[in-house]
């Protein structure tokens, strides 16, 4: 009970972050198949009465290969792309107008009195692939256009908008589009804040097998060859083509584990791995708005001893002197800067790393960043005062001291009874 109540009080944050916000969701065919399916659309629900402006774009492979098989019909394809002729595109408008009417029913389920109203529709002009390398796609097409007037329309009034892989030419014909063309073109025509993908595994993973939290775009040449056009592959390269359009941020999450979006959505973490252009990490310099998440991050090791108490008072003047870890939005790492006055040396202080994120290094690079800034300012000696953390600066190149080795009005106001270690390190 207590990890449920700590997770929904640390889930706050990212409430109020989404709030109308526009989310683009893409479930493959093999999504909609699977016994966590209806975890997925309560998931959806859950979204929607929080304001979240969704889409939804699904899939139908699988469904679509079941009924070419109970057919007697064989898949043909050219550069990984299905051929539609007219009796496979008779089993694709079969196997989507299934789907679409099962994912309605689902979403319109009423729960305790909250009806959600899901909203379809030619949204989508499509064009044909045409003829390429001398073979007639026929009916396979790609998207020529969106509609975000009208699907932003129906969003305003608090719609889910279902969206399938089919679209529509002017001139009344239908055309077989890729779900992962739908979603990105649908992601960039919106400006949407993120494009969720599920998967059927966790993420994306290197090759050691390893899940990778995060990655750039420009990162993911080296995957995107080995993936191919694999489901994992084809994600990826959806969530790549979607942050270079400028989609925010893409998610890729696991269709067959239970919460797996709500985790990615509504935790630090996450479950699966964000595609994004700007870093989901990165070392900054603290204004006054950061007050009150380096209070959160502070007040655990003051109570400890391990750091001197800080008023927000103090915070607020002192504010120019800290940098920070920030991470997806929240502060996990601080270290202040404070030059000593009618002297080239400088205290560092306040150095802190949120106890979930000590085994990432993060310490060592802002002791870097922090050296460097000193170094611009023409500072030549460092000095730390600390009672619980020396043996991690001495490692770092940090030698013992003595008050009678700090600047005559930092040595004033040393607090014996205190009695913290000094130490130095030589720029």
């Amino acid at each position: 009970m207590l990890d449920y109540v700590n997770w929904f009080r640390h889930s706050t944050p990212y409430i109020n972050q989404h709030r109308d916000c526009t989310f683009v969701l893409m479930l493959p065919g093999e999504g909609l198949a699977h016994p966590n399916f209806s975890n997925i659309v309560h998931d959806i629900m859950l979204l929607n009465s929080l304001d979240v402006r969704l889409v939804l774009v699904h899939g139908s492979r699988p469904q679509i290969e079941e009924r070419l098989s109970a057919r007697g019909i064989n898949s043909r394809y050219h550069n990984d792309l299905r051929i539609t002729d007219m009796d496979t595109l008779a089993c694709v408008t079969d196997a989507v107008g299934a789907l679409r009417i099962a994912i309605e029913a689902q979403l319109c389920t009423q729960q305790q009195g909250a009806r959600l109203r899901v909203t379809s529709g030619n949204l989508v002009t499509a064009k044909p692939i045409g003829v390429v390398d001398g073979v007639d796609f026929h009916h396979t097409g790609e998207v020529r256009r969106v509609d975000r007037k009208a699907i932003s329309r129906h969003l305003d009034e608090h719609d889910i908008v279902l969206l399938s892989s089919l679209g529509y030419s002017p001139t009344g014909e239908v055309f077989n589009l890729a779900s992962e063309d739908v979603a990105t073109s649908v992601a960039a025509a919106l400006g949407a804040d993120k494009l969720i993908l599920f998967g059927e595994d966790t993420g994306i993973r290197d090759e050691q097998g390893e899940l990778l939290r995060e990655l750039k775009p420009t990162r993911a040449a080296p995957l995107l060859g080995k993936l191919g056009n694999s489901l994992p592959g084809n994600l990826l390269r959806a969530a790549c083509k979607a942050c270079n359009a400028g989609v925010r941020r893409s998610h890729i999450v696991s269709f067959a584990e239970d919460g797996a979006m709500l985790n990615e959505l509504f935790t630090r973490d996450g479950s699966g791995t964000l595609v994004a252009q700007e870093a989901f990490e990165q070392i900054r310099s603290a204004t006054i708005d950061d007050v009150g998440g380096l209070l959160d991050l502070l007040r655990p090791l003051e109570e400890a001893g391990i750091l001197v108490r800080r008023s927000r008072e103090v915070l607020e003047t002192e504010i120019s002197q800290f940098t920070l870890v920030e991470r997806d939005g929240t502060i996990i790492g601080c270290a202040a800067l404070y030059p000593l006055e009618g002297s080239t040396s400088a205290e560092l202080a306040c150095v802190a790393i949120d106890p979930n994120y000590r085994q990432g290094g993060r310490g060592d690079q802002l002791l870097q960043h922090i050296e460097s800034q000193a170094r611009s300012l023409k500072i030549d000696t460092l000095f730390v005062l600390t009672t619980r953390t020396a043996h991690w600066f001495r490692e770092r190149g940090f030698v013992p001291s003595s008050v009678e080795r700090l600047p005559a009005k930092r040595a004033e106001l040393y607090n014996y009874q205190r009695n913290s270690k000094v130490f130095e390190k030589a720029l």
